[in-house]
C-alpha cells in the first residue's frame, strides 16, 4: 500500500437521522438503505449539482452536430487541436495490475456472471451496468452488491445443482467497472427535481464501497467509460471523477480509466480524449459494434453511406481496419494500451463442426488483433478465454505491444468514413429484425445480455440491427439482393410472421414481451427520424 492511500478518509456526512437534503428515491428494494445510506446520498446529491450542467451542454453540442451532420457535413479531425496532436506528450504510467490484459471478459453484474468471470482465467472481467445491463433498479443494486461482495472476497451463488465461490484474489480477473453513458439517466434517482446520470450514480456508488480495499490491493478502482464523443465529454468524466476523489478523501487520479472509442466522432479525437484525461488513462479499446452503431447514426442520411447487412460489416472493411489501426498508433505513441475488440461467439454444444467453425472465426479474429498490435482483446463467454490467450500468448510474449508503433499507419478522414461494399439479403433483413425484437423484449423483462443463434447479443448489437432496418427504409432504391424492395411493407410482412417464426416463445429471454417488442421496433422503424438510442424510449417501459 503506497502512502497516499492511508489519507483515505470518508468526509463527515448527514446521518439516517438528518436526511439529505434535495434527493429523492423513487423505488425500494430489499436491502437497498445498506448500498444507499446518507453518506452515499450526500456524494450523488453534490456531484449531480457539479457536473449536471456540464452534461445537459454536452448532450446539446451532441444534438447540434448530428443535425450538421444530418445536412451533410462530414465528421473530421479538429483544426484547433491540431498543436495537441502533434505533441511528444505522453499519459501517466499504467498501474502494475493494468500492465497485461491479453484477454478480457465481459458481462452483466449480477452474482453468477461475476464469479464465472473473475473465475475464468482472463486478466480482466469488466462489469458493465451499460450494454449488457437491462437497468432495472433491482438489477443495478444486486449488481452493485455482487460487486462489493466480490471486492470483499465473500460474493458466492447457489443453485440446486452448483455451488459457485470466488478463486483466491491471485487467480482472478482484475475488476474494471463500465458505468452507463453520458446519454443515460438514473430515473429512481431525483436531485433537485432532476434525475441523476446514470454513470455518476453507478461510478460514486462503486466508488464509495470498494474504494478503500481496492486501493489497499493495488487493484483500482478502475472504469471503462462507454460513448464518448468529444474531449469534452471526456474532461467532463475528468471533472466528475475528481470531485468524487475529493469527496471520498481518495488520491487525486487514484480512479483509473479506459475509454472505449465507439462512435466515429470520437475516432477524430483519440489523442484529445488521452490528452484531457492524461493523469487517470491507461488505454483506449476498439468498442466495435457500437461503432458501426454509431456510423450508421452519423450517416443516417448519408444515401451514399449506407452500410450492407450486419454479417457483411467486419473488422477488414476499410473504414473499420482504419480505425483499429488508428488507435493502435495513437495510443502507442502516447503510450497507453490500444485494446482489441469484442468475439460475440459462444459455444455450440450440440454440434461439433459448427463449433469448430465458430472458434476458427474467434482465432482468425485474434490473430488479426495481436498482429496489427493491440495489446488485449475481448471475449463474452468463459470457454473463449483459452482460445482467445493462446494466440495472444504465442504472438506476444511480453505483457504489452507499446513498441509497435505502427508508424506505416496513414488514416485520414476518408480513409475513416469509407462507404463499405456489401449486399443486403433476405435473411439478413430478417436477422436483424429478429434479434432487435428478441433483445429488446429480454431487455424488457430485465435481461441486458441474451445469446442469440451462437452470439451474445446486447444493446450494442441490437442497436445496429435497428439502426439499419430504420436507414434502408428511409432511403429510396434500397433492395435485397433478390430485388425485393426494403420498405414498411416488407417490415410489416417480417414483423407480422416473426412470431411463427419463432414457434413456442415460452422459452425465449423476455418471451412474454414479445408482441410489446415488435410494436416498439415498428414504432421506431416508422418514425421519421431515427432515434438516437434504442433503450432511451425502452426505459421508460421498465419498471
Amino acid at each position: 500500500m503506497s502512502a497516499t492511500t492511508a489519507a483515505f478518509t470518508p468526509r463527515a456526512e448527514p446521518t439516517a437521522d438528518r436526511p439529505t437534503p434535495g434527493i429523492a428515491l423513487s423505488a425500494n428494494v430489499a436491502g437497498q438503505s445498506e448500498l444507499l445510506p446518507p453518506p452515499v446520498l450526500a456524494l450523488l446529491v453534490s456531484l449531480h449539482r457539479a457536473i449536471e450542467p456540464g452534461r445537459q451542454q454536452r448532450l446539446a453540442a451532441r444534438r447540434e452536430r448530428q443535425a450538421r451532420f444530418d445536412q451533410g457535413e462530414l465528421p473530421d479531425f479538429r483544426a484547433d487541436t491540431a498543436a495537441l496532436r502533434d505533441g511528444d506528450w505522453k499519459v501517466a504510467p499504467i498501474p502494475a495490475a493494468l500492465q497485461d490484459r491479453r484477454v478480457e471478459i465481459t458481462g452483466p453484474t449480477d452474482p453468477k456472471m461475476v464469479i464465472n468471470a473473475l473465475n475464468s482465467g482472463a486478466k480482466v472481467f469488466m462489469a458493465d451496468f451499460e450494454d449488457s445491463t437491462s437497468p432495472t433498479w433491482r438489477n443495478l443494486l444486486t449488481g452493485q452488491r455482487a460487486l462489493a461482495a466480490a471486492v470483499r472476497g465473500d460474493l458466492t451463488f447457489d443453485t440446486p445443482a452448483k455451488h459457485y465461490a470466488l478463486k483466491p484474489l491471485e487467480q482472478q480477473a482484475v475488476l474494471i467497472v463500465r458505468p452507463r453513458g453520458w446519454h443515460l439517466d438514473e430515473k429512481h434517482v431525483l436531485i433537485d427535481g432532476q434525475p441523476i446520470a446514470g454513470g455518476l450514480f453507478d461510478a460514486a456508488l462503486f466508488a464509495f464501497h470498494n474504494a478503500r480495499t481496492l486501493i489497499q490491493r493495488d487493484r483500482g478502482p478502475y472504469l471503462y467509460l462507454p460513448k464518448l464523443q468529444s474531449m469534452e465529454e471526456a474532461a467532463l468524466w475528468e471533472t466528475a471523477l475528481a470531485h468524487i476523489e475529493a469527496m471520498l478523501g481518495l488520491p487525486q487520479g487514484q480512479i483509473k480509466v479506459t475509454v472505449l472509442i465507439e462512435t466515429l466522432p470520437a475516432v477524430f479525437e483519440m489523442d484529445e480524449i488521452l490528452h484531457a484525461l492524461r493523469e487517470r488513462i491507461v488505454g483506449l479499446n476498439c468498442g466495435r459494434w457500437d461503432y458501426i452503431f454509431s456510423y450508421l447514426k452519423t450517416f443516417r442520411r448519408h444515401a451514399d453511406r449506407i452500410l450492407p447487412e450486419r454479417g457483411q460489416v467486419t473488422m477488414t472493411q476499410p473504414f473499420l481496419k482504419a480505425y483499429s489501426e488508428l488507435l493502435i498508433k495513437t495510443c502507442h505513441r502516447r503510450g497507453a494500451h490500444a485494446m482489441g475488440g469484442m468475439a460475440a461467439q459462444i459455444p455450440i454444444n450440440h454440434d461439433e463442426a459448427a463449433n469448430e467453425q465458430a472458434m476458427a472465426r474467434v482465432r482468425a479474429d485474434k490473430l488479426r488483433e495481436v498482429t496489427a498490435g493491440h495489446d488485449g482483446t475481448w471475449v463474452a463467454h468463459p470457454a473463449l478465454v483459452p482460445v482467445a490467450r493462446a494466440i495472444f500468448d504465442e504472438h506476444m510474449p511480453g505483457p504489452n505491444q507499446h513498441g509497435v508503433l505502427r508508424q506505416d499507419v496513414q488514416a485520414d478522414r476518408d480513409a475513416l468514413i469509407a462507404p463499405s461494399p456489401g449486399t443486403i439479403t433476405r435473411a439478413g433483413f430478417e436477422g436483424n429484425v429478429e434479434v432487435c425484437v428478441r433483445y429488446l423484449a429480454a431487455w424488457l423483462d430485465g435481461n441486458g445480455c441474451v445469446p442469440i443463434h451462437h452470439l451474445m447479443e446486447d444493446a450494442a448489437t441490437a442497436e445496429i440491427s435497428r439502426a439499419q432496418i430504420w436507414q434502408w427504409i428511409h432511403h429510396a432504391g434500397q433492395h435485397l439482393d433478390d430485388g425485393t424492395a426494403i420498405d414498411i411493407a416488407l417490415l410489416e410482412s417480417t414483423l407480422r410472421t416473426l412470431p411463427a417464426r419463432l414457434g413456442d416463445t415460452g422459452h425465449l429471454p423476455g418471451g412474454a414481451r414479445i408482441e410489446e417488442a415488435i410494436a416498439l421496433l415498428d414504432t421506431l422503424s416508422r418514425s421519421d427520424t431515427l432515434a438516437d438510442f434504442l433503450t432511451l424510449p425502452a426505459y421508460q417501459r421498465i419498471d
